[in-house]
């Protein structure tokens, strides 16, 4: 299979340790591109200093909602300059993150994601969503964005939302949560959303997949994702990694 994990955090502490030995294998179990997206400043800057170093590693950046406390506008202008960087592909990881009570503000939150949208929309990049239930204020904040496009990341929304996503144009991820047992809700979506819509990804070190889970995730073990999604899809597992390869490139607009 050729593979393109499209969200991985390879600038956290959790791969201090070994961090080169990782990446430089990755190569060799298929995986072809990896995005790694920033989740404040320090680590956007981060992504786009690794981007640097591997020739399959891709930099988004942007400010995640958990980490969105200090939020200033000029933070914008940062953002700015590091997505004029080589291989900065996307600004994200942003979005709503409404699961945590110590989160930042709800109104903060929805004021960095609503800056970072202009900011895409300015550049013509596509964003990387983090929505964790907060799916009712996250679609009512990119439908104010008919132009720009984006993937909603790591999904955890119904097959309702898919579709009304897909529609609007943007594209669907789904994470090793659809090799649980209890992923009812991410199979229903699945099923929701034609192949041509639909990425793949680890959110490393998250979110393992059978029969890694409660293990470190990499990138390497987005192949069970993909062999979970051929499954679900009736196709075989290469023909997923074929199609999840190239909507990735699309989507990045990452020349193959």
């Amino acid at each position: 299979m050729r593979l393109f994990d499209t969200h991985a955090h390879y600038d956290a502490r959790q791969f201090d340790s070994d961090r080169d030995q990782v990446l430089s294998a990755l190569p060799g179990q298929g995986v072809e591109l990896v995005v790694n997206p920033g989740c404040d400043l320090n680590s956007s800057r981060k992504a786009v200093e690794l981007a640097g170093s591997y020739p399959f590693l891709y930099a988004a950046v942007g400010v995640h909602p958990e980490d969105c406390a200090d939020w200033s506008d000029g933070d914008v202008e940062e953002l700015r300059a590091l997505a004029a960087k080589p291989k900065v592909v996307a600004i994200g990881e942003i979005g709503l993150d409404y699961y945590w009570p110590e989160n930042p503000p709800r109104e903060l939150q929805k004021r960095a994601f609503w800056a970072q949208l202009v900011l895409a929309r300015e550049l013509d990049l596509p964003v990387i969503v983090h929505d964790r239930e907060a799916h009712g204020d996250s679609m009512d904040i990119v439908r104010e964005f008919p132009g720009v496009r984006g993937v909603f990341h790591c999904f955890s929304g119904s097959a309702e939302m898919a579709r009304e996503l897909v529609k609007l144009g943007w594209m669907i991820s789904f994470t090793g949560v659809l090799t649980y047992k209890n992923a009812r809700k991410a199979a229903e979506a699945v099923q929701a959303v034609p192949l041509d819509r639909i990425m793949i990804e680890t959110d490393s070190p998250y979110m393992a997949p059978v029969p890694h889970r409660g293990m470190r995730n990499q990138s390497g073990y987005v192949a069970h994702v993909c062999e979970r999604l051929a499954e679900l899809k009736g196709i075989t597992p290469e023909e997923c990694s074929r199609v999840t390869l190239e909507n990735g490139r699309r989507f990045f607009c990452i020349p193959g």
